[in-house]
């Protein structure tokens, strides 16, 4: 599907602000509800001893949705029996050296195993997962459990241009794998159809799958979203039940929403949730599926994606390729970005341009082609502010590549939160100098984007204004002038001279 740059942001959002609720949320793990007001970090631990800022199960098994999908996708499309058996496969490898398996998914895995062993096949297939889940329901009675919901968000990206009934069908087929129960089935139809309104349009809505289900049962899911709208997430005890986790999750943005918006509303939302208690890593992963594609992958805070990671040794930048790949229903493209190596920028003129900042020699400022002297100049880390491939910044640790998407454009709508985002890469090179780090910043010339950042870092270490502090840039930085939109975020107003010659590319993201 072809996506604008506001639905790409919001598709790229999905597994990365999932992932973060998840690591946020891991080393609270069946604790006590947590009061107002309490930090919130992403500091690891818990009762299966997750490393601070790494993934749990629930975007681990996301994470093999999305593959699946992702493979599937050129070929016999995402509802395909080879999709949902690649899923099961690699739930079943994931499982065999997990750190913490569901009770109900590990049976089912368990039982799953035996039949592919019984019929003489050394692997599992869809049906022995769905043939087991349906026992386990049939025996216990309680195939309701939340694990299901936590990983479904993958499957909204691969229907964004598919009728949402088609969706609300596959959640439910999806969830059938390990999760039969009728609750389970329906809460991954309605967050999934949410998800795939929220990367289309922008919008939180919960409801907008309810005209899919059956009258009844329509009302009986409206009644339990009033009722989260009502509470909050620390009012849900029983949240390992989907229906308490899906309450949570919604309690948790919609209280959250009361008094904040944007990136405010995400990283509050997933604060609330996990300060909820109990499931609190299961609760912040189903809300950030839901807050990423509604806010994007631009209102992730740096502080959470710099160190992101988890099995099967993925990292941030790697949800946000799957994200958008899934969303563009292309498969994977290894000749474009995000996923190319290099990124070609030999189109363009005066990208070699590197100064040193005049408020702090340990920063340099610089155009695109600044980036292939980082190791003769000794960077240790780097902050983007334009595309580059994965293999542009060999010799930098990937948590010291801080990765920011801005167009470079003075119409409001072109970013979606860009005053955030460029104080965010601010912020991002004063942590890495903090870290005793030289830093380089960089766009495709340094002319808007890169002197907008510098004077925001200036202001901040030398205790002048912003716009004082732009000045001083400019006179390293004689062609910098960032573009109106970007004056105003710096304190200023009034036009620029345009940053693009005319003829040459526009702007890249």
């Amino acid at each position: 599907m072809k996506l604008n740059s506001l639905q790409n942001d919001r598709a790229a959002g999905v597994l990365v602000a999932l992932a973060a609720g998840d690591a946020l949320g891991a080393g609270y793990e069946f604790g006590a509800p947590l009061p107002d007001g309490t930090g919130v970090t992403m500091k690891g631990g818990g009762p299966f001893g997750f490393a601070p800022a790494e993934w749990t199960d629930d975007t681990s098994m996301a994470i093999t949705i999305a593959e699946a999908l992702l493979d599937s996708v050129s070929s016999t499309g995402p509802d395909a029996e080879s999709a949902l058996t690649m899923m099961v496969r690699g739930w079943t490898a994931w499982a065999a050296g997990a750190k913490d398996v569901g009770a109900q998914t590990s049976s089912v895995i368990s039982s799953a195993k035996r039949m592919a062993a019984a019929a003489g096949r050394s692997e599992v297939d869809a049906g022995d997962f769905s043939t087991a889940a349906a026992d386990f329901h049939a025996r216990t009675g309680r195939s309701a459990g939340n694990g299901s919901l936590m990983r479904t968000a993958p499957l909204a990206l691969a229907y964004l241009d598919r009728n949402p009934a088609e969706l609300m069908v596959a959640a439910g087929v999806v969830s059938a794998l390990t999760h039969a129960d009728q609750d389970a089935q329906e809460a991954c139809g309605l967050w999934c159809v949410a998800i795939r309104h929220a990367v289309l349009t922008g919008r939180l809505d919960v409801r907008t799958g309810l005209p899919l289900l059956p009258a009844s049962r329509a009302a009986v899911w409206l009644d339990r979203i009033e009722t989260a709208e009502r509470s909050r997430p620390r009012d849900f005890s029983r949240n390992g039940w989907v229906v308490e986790a899906f309450q949570g999750a919604w309690s948790a943005i919609h209280f959250a929403g009361l008094s904040a918006s944007g990136p405010a509303h995400l990283r509050a939302s997933l604060e609330e949730a996990v300060r909820g208690g109990r499931d609190t890593d299961t609760v912040a992963a189903i809300a950030g599926g839901l807050l990423g594609a509604a806010y994007g992958f631009t209102a992730v805070p740096f502080e959470w994606r710099q160190h992101l990671h988890g099995w099967p040794g993925l990292r941030a930048r790697d949800l946000m390729m799957l994200g958008m790949e899934l969303g563009r229903s292309e498969g994977r493209r290894h000749d474009s970005w995000p996923r190319d190596g290099r990124h070609d920028y030999s189109m363009w003129s005066r990208t070699d341009v590197l100064v040193q900042h005049p408020h702090d020699d340990g920063v340099w400022l610089g155009g695109v082609g600044s980036v292939a002297r980082v190791a003769e100049l000794g960077i240790d880390a780097v902050v983007s502010l334009c595309r580059l491939g994965v293999d542009d910044v060999p010799s930098v640790a990937v948590a010291d590549h801080a990765t920011f998407w801005i167009i470079d454009s003075s119409v409001a709508g072109d970013n979606a939160h860009a005053g955030f985002v460029l104080r965010e890469a601010a912020a991002a090179v004063e942590r890495y100098r903090a870290e005793g780090k030289t830093v380089l910043l960089h766009c495709v010339r340094a002319e808007s984007r890169t002197p907008t950042v510098a004077a925001l870092y200036g202001a901040r270490v030398a205790g002048v204004t912003s716009l004082e502090a732009l000045a001083d840039v400019q006179r390293a930085l004689p062609n910098a002038r960032p573009n109106p939109f970007f004056l105003e975020v710096l304190g200023g107003a009034g036009g620029a001279a345009p940053m693009i010659a005319e003829g040459t590319p526009a702007a890249a993201e």
